[in-house]
Order: structure tokens, then sequence, then C-alpha cells
């Protein structure tokens, strides 16, 4: 790979794939699964779209608060860079190492093995029962050689330019758009019954658990902090659905006028997904009876409705789009992850060479060291199990961050700011005391996720000051 140290980043996004990047990163396979869960914890169809809504205006008013610090701080790594200016490097370096150590890479594992299993629908061959080699501790199937042949294509496709990742990006991320407005328009129009809509809001706001024993579905009513847990559990899951939004600030240096254009992509992509994502699950609500939406066969709620809406085509329907949808989704993780590293190599806190642009002023070997990581996260088979160990400690980071628009708005009040937090300060704050409770409530409800989560984190103390030492020695 040639290497040029004076290359810069080009901006060469515009308004439109910036959006796409929002959408696109946040857009993968959990609105087709996420909602069976939450039909089982909450119970009412009511309770199950309230905790969709909630998701969605939770993550706009985040995505509009970091539009200010996009404003201030136009640079290549994004939320790396905002933490770094409103606390220290040690605290943007906790993030950098959670992000490439689970977050980031997590994520691109992940959605590579449900890009690889909904394939299989396709190709049965690429199932992730054929296992092609079997040592006992580990085995490798035909799904995780798909899954990182994936991440590799992705990878080399955006070593080449940010203009061939932005072409991928942009044109899967309107097919996945398009695809779940038709998947609504049809569903409403020729899966809807009424009978079951009725059924499904006679007692919308009932909350209650359930559960399946013995062949037979359990119910629980809630009450209390059991409420309110199982209020932690749902968001959890659909506030994850929506993740991944921040992706477009990494890659603030390759993006036209990013001061102004960043900010309007946030609002566009978080408010496009929101509007899809309770329209689909009405939809769910129309044609599914609540039941039949918590206990789908493996939550594949998407698939049931297919099944209803299309008859026996459906499940190669939904296939077809979690590929496309998995597909983008990955683009614009793979596309926007190096940048942080490239950051966090330039303030010597990562390895040298992520931190050098390559002749199509893209930071080459950030990518390759992502995608290998992200390779080895998909043979593990345990990478559903990382993302939920680091849900406490994203959330952590994401108050951390809108916390420090306070912070620098005393610290730095003549920095220009392009643009303002919306509804600051007290839209952010209620984001922040939302996020806390919710952090708290899982800190209580899912103790085996969020410890280890912490733990995680906390393991990038003794790697700090490690990199410190070698960076003083130099």
């Amino acid at each position: 790979m040639s290497i040029n140290q004076t290359n810069s980043f080009k901006p060469s996004l515009g308004l439109l794939d910036a959006t796409m990047i929002v959408a696109g990163s946040m857009i993968g396979s959990g609105i087709f699964i996420v909602t069976a869960e939450i039909a089982r914890s909450v119970g009412g169809a009511g309770w199950v779209t309230v905790m969709w809504v909630l998701a969605g205006l939770i993550t706009m008013i985040a995505a509009m608060s970091y539009g200010e610090l996009s404003g201030m701080f136009p640079k290549a790594g994004g939320q790396y860079v905002y933490l770094r200016e409103a606390y220290n490097p040690f605290i943007a370096f906790l993030f950098g190492w959670t992000q490439f150590g689970i977050i980031q890479t997590g994520t691109i594992a992940a959605v590579a093995v449900a890009f690889a299993k909904f394939t299989a629908y396709l190709i049965p061959a690429f199932s992730e029962k054929n296992i092609l080699w079997d040592a006992g501790i580990v085995q490798i199937s035909a799904a995780q050689i798909v899954a990182i042949v994936s991440i590799i294509l992705l990878t080399f496709i955006n070593t080449r330019g940010v203009k061939h990742g932005k072409i991928i990006q942009t044109v899967f991320t309107l097919a996945k758009l398009l695809s779940l407005f038709g998947l609504i328009i049809f569903g409403f129009g020729l899966g809807a019954k009424q009978e079951i809509w009725q059924a499904n809001w006679q007692d919308p706001w009932n909350h209650f658990s359930m559960e399946a024993v013995n062949g037979a579905t359990v119910t629980k009513v809630l009450s209390g902090l059991a409420f309110f847990g199982a209020i932690a559990v749902s968001m959890k899951g659909s506030l994850f659905s929506s993740d991944a939004w921040n992706n477009v600030t990494f890659i603030a240096a390759e993006i036209k006028h990013p001061a102004k254009n960043i900010g309007r992509a946030l609002f566009l992509g978080t408010l496009i997904v929101t509007i899809i994502y309770v329209s689909c699950n009405l939809m769910y609500l129309a044609v599914l009876p609540l039941h039949d939406i918590a206990f789908a066969a493996n939550d594949r709620v998407g698939v049931a409705a297919a099944e209803q809406i299309f008859g026996s085509t459906g499940s190669l329907i939904i296939a077809v789009m979690i590929m496309v949808s998995t597909f983008g989704c990955n683009n614009g993780l793979i596309l926007s992850g190096a940048r942080i590293y490239y950051t966090m190599a330039e303030d010597k806190l990562f390895f040298k060479k992520a931190g050098v642009l390559n002749k199509n002023s893209v930071p080459g070997y950030g990518l390759w060291i992502q995608c290998v990581w992200a390779s080895l996260l998909c043979l593990t088979g345990r990478y559903n199990d990382l993302l939920a160990l680091v849900i406490f400690g994203v959330l952590i980071f994401y108050v951390l961050t809108i916390l420090g628009i306070f912070i620098l708005r005393r610290k730095r009040p003549d920095l220009e700011r392009p643009y303002k937090a919306f509804g600051y300060p007290i839209l952010p704050m209620v984001y922040i005391i939302v996020a806390l409770s919710l952090a708290a409530l899982l800190l209580v409800f899912e103790t085996n996720y969020t410890l280890p989560g912490l733990g995680i984190i906390l393991l990038g103390i003794p790697l700090y000051f490690i990199a410190m030492s070698r960076k003083e020695k130099v």
C-alpha cells in the first residue's frame, strides 16, 4: 500500500451522503427482531409503541445536542475529540479503547454474522450449522466465513477512497429505506386485520411480562421497581437498534461544510429512522397478535409479519431486506470507525500507522487493523454477548459527551458555535437524566452484563498509562 503522510482528508461527502451514513449506520437487523423481547417485557401494545417512540425522542435529543459539538470541532474522530476537548486525553482514550475493543468492532462482527445468517436463507450452504472446521473449543462455520469475507470486502472498498464507500452507503441505505417503507405500506394494505388490531389495543396500557413455560404462556403483572426494570430491559433493545447515529461525527473532516451539515444530517437521519421504526412496529401490531410478536420464532418478528403479508415468500423477502440492511449498515460502521483510531494515533495513543493516510486519503492501516479485530470477534461466536457487555458503558459515554456541552460553554465560551444544541439546557439535561436513570436500572436488573462491561472500560486505565509511558520515551 502506497503511503503519503502529506495527504489530508478530502471533504467529498454532501448532506445526502452524511444523512445516509446516519440512517444507514442505525438500521441493521434490530427492527426485525427486538420487538419480541420488548413485548415479552412490558406486555401492552401501548407500552411496546412507547418504548420505540421514547427511544426515538431520546436519540434525536442526543443527536441534536451533538450538532453543537460537531460545529465546534469539525475534525476526524468526532466523539473522541469532543471528550478530549471537554475533559482530557484520558477520558477520550477510554472511549476510543472501548470503541476499538468492543463497541465498533463488536457491532461490525454482529452485523456481519446477521448478514451471513440471512444469506443462508438464499444459499443454505452458508448456514451457521455448516461447520467447516471443528477444533473442539473453536468451531468455524460457513456463516462465520461469509461474515469475515463481507468485512474484508467492505474494508477493501473503503481503502480505495471515501467516494467508493459513499456510493455503497447511499445506494444501500436508500434501498433499505424504500424496502422498509414498502414493507410498512404492504403490511397495512395487505396484511392488517381489524380484529387483530382491536385485540392488541383492547388494553394497551396493561403492563405485564410474558414467559413461555412448558409450552404455556405465563403472564406476570408488573408494578413498582419491577415495571421500571422491564422498561430498562425494553429500552436497551430499542435504544441500541437506534444506535451508531454518532458515527457520522467520526468522519467530520470528509464532510463538506461540516459545521452545518453534520448537525443537519444527525437531525434528518435520526428523524427518518424514528418514523420508520415507530411505523414498522404499528404495522406489526396490525398484522400479528401480541402473543405472536412476543414469541416469534427466534424473535424474528419481521419474518413472522412478512409471512402473514406475502405468504411463504415472506421469509425470503425479509432475508433479502436484512442482507441489504446489514451490508449497508456495516459499510457505514467500517468507513467511520477507522477515523477514531486515526485521531488516537495522532495523539500517540494508538498504533502509529493508524494515523497515516494512504494514497486515497483514507486511513488504510486503521481500516485493516479494525478489519482484523472485527474478524476475530466473528470467530469467537460470542459477539452478541460482547455487545451486551458494553451497553452500560455506551450510555455513560453519551452522558459524558452531552455533559461536555455544559462544560465547554463555561470553559470555552468564545469558541464559534455555528449550531447550538436544540432546547439547551433543558433537553440535553433531560437526556442526561433519562440515560443515567436507564444506566442505573440496567446496573440493578442486568448486573451480569453491566459489571463486566464496566470492567472492560476500566481495563483501558492501565493501557492508557502504558501508552503514555511509551509516548514520553519517544
